[in-house]
């Protein structure tokens, strides 16, 4: 078995008195999607900051490569190839898309005694990263407020890639998406893991996460409540694992009591 690209072991979280985390196991390997599901307050959030460096764990370890580590801050993460793909995208709609692209990291070349913003490269790069991707822009001077969500998500993702992420970790990244711009989504989803690249896929929509998860794990309230391969559970197993079973059948009956008695 391939050594884990991150891992976490027995990690916990805590704010005051409120349990964010609590002996959480996690991992991800290379060319895999690890899907991390659970509902809102589950400990999803702090989880990805826990693994983005944003925070640093109470209790537990952190991995990366097999070596313990301790992250010191995001830009420490970045660097030893974990890149976080938040909800929000750090993307500036106004901004060209090469801009945003190489935002952070502007490609410069020198003319005389001045560095200047090498706008040739970044439009050529960018234009072709995102070819190469399924993405085909009409200009990449446009404005990234002239996409749609799911370029915006692919945009961002692309970026991650090119400047060496090993591990993605793609935060609700179809969550706002019509259908057509979800699917865009997961087959770039698809070919990051098709790159050898480790995605942690983090949602509460089962059906597109089983369509390219290989393994699956539960947090409920800060918890692990299991992790499955694909082979040993169903998507219908896992939705009424994550939303509840008993949760549901007791509301059905309800509803189904409240029913009867508008009848009456």
């Amino acid at each position: 078995m391939e050594t884990p690209l991150v891992e976490l072991k027995s990690v916990s979280k805590y704010f005051g008195s409120v349990i964010a985390l609590k002996d959480v196991s996690f991992d991800v390997r290379p060319g895999e999607v690890h899907c991390l599901l659970g509902d809102n307050g589950a400990g999803k959030s702090t989880l990805i900051k826990v693994l983005s460096g944003v925070h640093l764990p109470d209790e537990g370890e952190i991995f990366v490569g097999g070596a313990h580590t301790r992250f010191s801050s995001p830009k420490d993460t970045l660097d030893k190839g974990i890149a976080t793909v938040y909800q929000d995208l750090a993307l500036v709609p106004l901004m060209s898309v090469a801009r945003n692209f190489f935002l952070g990291r502007e490609p410069v070349r020198k003319t005389g005694p001045l560095h200047e913003f090498d706008v040739d490269y970044a439009n050529h790069t960018a234009f072709k990263e995102l070819s190469d991707m399924g993405i085909q822009l009409r200009d990449p001077e446009q404005p990234v407020g002239t996409l749609s969500g799911g370029e915006r998500q692919c945009l961002a993702i692309a970026r991650a890639i090119h400047f060496g992420a090993k591990v993605l970790i793609l935060d609700e990244p179809t969550s706002a998406l019509g259908v057509h711009q979800a699917s865009v989504v997961l087959k770039l989803i698809v070919q990051s893991k098709a790159r050898g690249i480790g995605v942690i896929f983090i949602s509460h929509n089962v059906h597109h996460a089983y369509v390219v998860g290989d393994r699956f794990t539960l947090l409920k309230r800060g918890k692990n409540a299991g992790t499955y391969l694909k082979n040993e559970i169903s998507r219908d197993q896992l939705l009424n694992l994550m939303a509840g079973g008993k949760e549901l059948v007791d509301l059905e009956q309800e509803i189904a009591r409240l029913n009867g008695r508008k009848r009456q």
